[in-house]
């Protein structure tokens, strides 16, 4: 039965195009089997109420195969998008129960848990998330960020941003070492923000910021973190949720692409240019990668993500599968 599903939702993606797609796809993956992954906990179970640690097999969403893979070095720009209530309160590809009011985010590849900085290249704003799921799964977009994390970084209206994203290396492992010893990490984000520093009781020490209390934020004890004052923000339905602190940057000026493929023969790179621009304006790039010259094809710079999104399709169409929208 739940394999028809599959079929039956997989099928339906493919009718559908914009949000419905990432939509679908989305929630795809997140009724998949837990036997699709690779959960890791002191027991060796999953538990949805102590800490896990999951990377996951290889996995094929709407004709495209990713492969999760553990990493604590990781840095990429692009295009961002949020989803919130239709999924609030669903099951998240980590297992947990998706809240749209936390600051966390899906990622196709990274390892769950992982500490993330999402910086709004169009406005500043910068906020660190938790990434807990599985997505977004449309060509074009890089992550997923919760409904509270798009408010915060200001993009709820536009519904999508141009985003650089930066893995936390040493807060990211010691996430991962917690959560394989069965210890949760569920709500670690909110304090992250709010003082710069992990709790000490996940093993981080930071050389420098403010002191958070040492009371571990499992389900149990947010409340208490909040009682002892150390964490301003408020209650709803019984939980405590801190009030974020967003970092402001500066503004980065960026251009959009659409770039079709690479090529080690400068040739080929000319034969699809020069398709491309029955579409619209293409050109070559060179660059040096491990001793050689590639020479990447793009089509752009474009105006808006709209635009770029409908570029994207139609260079899709021309048989260009690899085809991806750039943040310069």
């Amino acid at each position: 039965m739940r394999f028809q599903t599959l079929v039956s939702l997989a099928f339906c993606s493919l009718m559908l195009a914009g949000c419905s797609e990432i939509e679908l796809g989305s929630h795809l993956f997140k009724t998949w089997g837990e036997d699709e992954s690779r959960i890791e906990t002191a027991a060796g179970t999953s538990r949805t109420s102590a800490g896990t640690f999951k990377v996951g097999k290889p996995y094929t969403v709407m004709g495209r195969t990713y492969y999760p893979q553990e990493t604590y070095d990781y840095v990429e720009t692009g295009i961002a998008s949020w989803y919130g209530p239709g999924f609030h309160g669903g099951k998240t590809a980590s297992g947990e129960q998706y809240n749209q009011n936390e600051l966390t985010a899906a990622h196709r590849t990274l390892q769950m848990p992982s500490l993330v900085r999402v910086t709004n290249l169009s406005n500043g704003r910068a906020v660190v998330v938790r990434v807990n799921d599985r997505g977004p799964f449309a060509k074009g977009r890089i992550i997923d960020v919760s409904g509270k994390a798009a408010n915060l970084l200001g993009m709820v209206g536009t519904g999508t941003a141009r985003v650089k994203i930066e893995l936390l290396s040493a807060e990211s492992k010691a996430l991962a070492s917690a959560a394989r010893n069965g210890q949760s990490t569920k709500g670690v984000e909110l304090a992250f923000n709010e003082t710069g520093r992990l709790p000490s009781s996940y093993g981080y020490q930071a050389p420098t910021g403010p002191v958070m209390s040492d009371v571990p934020l499992t389900e149990r004890d947010i409340t208490q973190v909040a009682q002892a004052g150390s964490v301003q923000g408020h209650v709803a339905q019984g939980r405590f949720y801190p009030n974020p602190v967003v970092e402001q940057r500066p503004v980065v000026r960026t251009s959009l692409y659409v770039q079709a493929g690479a090529f080690g023969v400068e040739g080929n790179a000319q034969r699809l240019s020069q398709k491309l621009s029955l579409i619209s304006p293409a050109h070559i790039e060179p660059v040096s990668y491990a001793g050689k010259t590639l020479y990447k094809v793009r089509v752009g710079p474009l105006d808006s993500v709209g635009a770029a999104d409908t570029v994207l399709k139609k260079v899709l169409a021309t048989g260009q599968s690899d085809a991806i929208i750039v943040v310069q």
